[in-house]
């Protein structure tokens, strides 16, 4: 069998949906589907899931997806090796060992109910909300399945009977799904990953097993807990019932862990996934640093049963894309969440109006679950685009806060130099939000080409299991062009800046093309010492319609030009125009002078075409505006879908 007919399965299980997706051996989709699921608030603060649905969702998930690549002319059937699984966290469950039945609703991770049970412990137990720090990394919380748990036994009957009767099982979502994917009442396995039970408030970070005087202190009996395996081995196999009979399960991971993975985040990096919450975690390598800043302590991953094991330092937010789900479904100020980024973007500033989002409390690095949510500074000025930005700005400064604390904490384990936020998830789409997010932290935020990097971490830990791939393989992959910006981003940076205030029509043309010079030549040198990077940068404009007019003859002024004594033109710099025709496999970087509001629908196609065969290279539009201008006949959309085919570096905009 040919690698072109390798596959691997993501079970990608959320917080408001699940999907299934099957990657081809170069981590290309081939075959995807999303099922959004029902949120039960049965009281104010709480919030529940019917497991039962989430398991039909998965199902569902799996045979869609599978009929798509198929129909694609795709032999999953033949070619799936293994599936990986990857959970909302936290989310907790007890069911029947012998009926299988659920003997409560899922209390889902932002569930506040167990805010009595938490500060009854504050006040029993020695060290009161730090006291199981040490040993698990977290504090007393109602994030946590540990009180879920203990709810659960003084309030659910069935519970508390099964729970006396040993017929009681306790799991996260993934121990749920596996063991009714692995045979249920007939011999299923009742397992968890490192990165799930890290999470529970039961497991010792050092020993990677449930501690015993945790589960002393809260009465939990272990009987009912989960095996812990680590993060990439074959657990299982799939069983009748289901679509994918016979293949291994390989890899299991929560979800901001399997975040970590397909963001290749390696000791000293971070990444931040904006999704109902956000979730930044920065890899603290062999050494697990218990924060004094209000961050958590957890397992960043454990890629096999012999492998060495990551910590990470965690800053959780637990409201963030929910808080645009609010403005669709509370106020209906939108009817889509894609619609928020074009509302904000109507105004240029909040108008004085700022939104904390605290609906169920805050998490890191506050960790107040009695919060709740507040709208200030709203005068009849205000209109609901203010009211979208601050939406938007409440997660940037959130974000903002937790890397704060994560600076104070791991000053000695980040990487050096400027300090690069990796980011993914479904809100990362919305480009006002990235731009205001680099603005904010006043460092450069990346977006990789793939946004959904949670599922596509899960499928390198199952793949990884299976042989479809090496970790030297998944890392350096994914790390590749993260590399360029790496080496050039403070290069690029203070030139950068000028020129998106000065690029404009009302400068001119060799004034403009100076300090275009002046930023290439400041990349150029910076390769010149690291010649074995061997990067060919190509600079692309003028002589292409589109051009604004005081732009006209780009390409002869760059020809012209004096690009130093070290040989950057011909050696680094190439000059073309735009189109696909131009872009040739030695490019690593390629930066397209043009004004944004010049880029109109005679040029778009070439743009576009351009950008599809960058792939995963970065493309710089220098641009003074950043934002997205109506074009008539639908350009804006071609914008939208030539930002989101490539990379994006989002720089600080002075």
């Amino acid at each position: 069998m040919s690698k072109s007919d390798v596959f691997i399965g993501s079970l990608d299980q959320g917080t408001t949906s699940t999907r299934f997706i099957i990657y081809d051996h170069n981590a290309k989709v081939v075959g995807s589907h999303q099922v959004e699921f029902t949120q039960f608030y049965p009281q104010a603060g709480w919030v529940e899931h019917d497991p039962m649905e989430i398991l039909e969702s998965a199902r569902t998930c799996m045979t869609k997806a599978i009929e798509k690549a198929t129909a694609d002319g795709h032999d999953v059937e033949k070619g799936l090796k293994a599936i990986g699984i990857t959970n909302q966290r936290e989310t907790t469950v007890i069911w029947s060992k012998s009926t299988g039945a659920p003997l409560h609703n899922a209390i889902v991770w932002m569930d506040v109910r167990t805010t009595s049970i938490c500060r009854k412990l504050e006040k029993e137990l020695e060290g009161g909300r730090t006291h199981f720090v040490e040993t698990c990394g977290l504090p007393i919380s109602t994030y946590f399945s540990a009180l879920k748990v203990l709810w659960l036994f003084e309030n659910v009957e069935k519970v508390k009977k099964a729970v006396e009767t040993g017929d009681a099982l306790f799991g996260t979502i993934d121990s749920w799904l596996i063991w009714n994917l692995t045979g249920g009442v007939d011999g299923g396995l009742h397992v968890t990953d490192v990165s799930n039970a890290s999470r529970t408030m039961l497991m010792n970070l050092k020993t990677l097993d449930w501690d015993k005087k945790a589960l002393g202190e809260l009465g939990i009996p272990s009987g009912i807990l989960p095996k812990i395996v680590s993060n990439s081995e074959i657990i299982g196999k799939v069983t009748k019932g289901w679509p994918i009979v016979g293949i291994p399960i390989a890899g299991c991971l929560g979800d901001q862990h399997a975040a970590m993975v397909g963001q290749a985040c390696g000791k000293g990096e971070a990444k931040s996934t904006y999704g109902t919450g956000a979730f930044i975690l920065l890899n603290t390598g062999d050494q697990m640093i218990n924060s004094t800043n209000g961050l958590l302590s957890t397992v960043a991953f454990k890629l096999g049963p012999n492998a060495p094991t990551n910590y990470a330092l965690e800053g959780s937010i637990a409201i963030a894309g929910a808080a645009v789900q609010w403005l669709r479904d509370g106020l209906g100020l939108i009817g889509s969440a894609s619609e928020t980024e074009k509302l904000a973007s109507e105004v240029d500033s909040t108008g004085g109006v700022y939104f904390v989002p605290a609906f169920n409390g805050l998490f890191a690095p506050w960790w107040r679950d009695d919060a709740r949510g507040v709208c200030i500074g709203i005068t009849r000025f205000t209109n609901k685009a203010h009211i979208a930005r601050a939406v938007l700005e409440s997660m940037c400064f959130q974000v903002k806060d937790v890397l704060d604390s994560m600076h104070k904490d791991a000053s000695e384990v980040e990487s050096k130099g400027k300090f690069l936020l990796r980011v993914d998830g479904g809100a990362t789409v919305n480009n006002l939000l990235m731009q205001i997010q680099a603005d904010i932290l006043g460092n450069p935020v990346i977006r990789p080409a793939d946004i959904e990097t949670t599922a596509l971490g899960a499928a390198y830990a199952a793949g990884l299991a299976v042989g479809v791939w090496k970790e030297e393989e998944i890392f350096s992959s994914a790390r590749s062009r993260l590399q360029i910006y790496k080496q050039n981003v403070d290069a690029i940076l203070s030139t950068y800046f000028s020129i998106l205030k000065k690029l404009d029509g009302n400068r001119s043309k060799e004034v403009v093309f100076k300090e275009i010079e002046s930023l290439l030549t400041q990349v150029q040198k910076e390769k010149s010492n690291q010649e074995a990077l061997g990067l060919c940068s190509r600079v692309y404009g003028g002589g292409c319609a589109g051009m604004p007019l005081q732009l006209a003859g780009t390409r002869k002024i760059l020809e012209f030009m004096d690009w130093g004594d070290y040989g950057a033109m011909g050696t680094f710099i190439s000059i073309g125009a735009i189109g696909a025709k131009e872009v040739v496999e030695e490019d690593d970087l390629f930066i397209l002078v043009a004004t944004q509001n010049a880029v109109g629908n005679c040029i778009i196609g070439d743009l576009q075409a351009m950008t599809d065969a960058a792939g995963k290279r970065p493309v710089i539009l220098i641009n003074p505006k950043l934002k997205v201008e109506p074009w008539t006949s639908g350009g804006t959309e071609h914008m939208e879908d030539i930002r989101a085919r490539t990379d994006t570096i989002y720089l600080k905009v002075a």
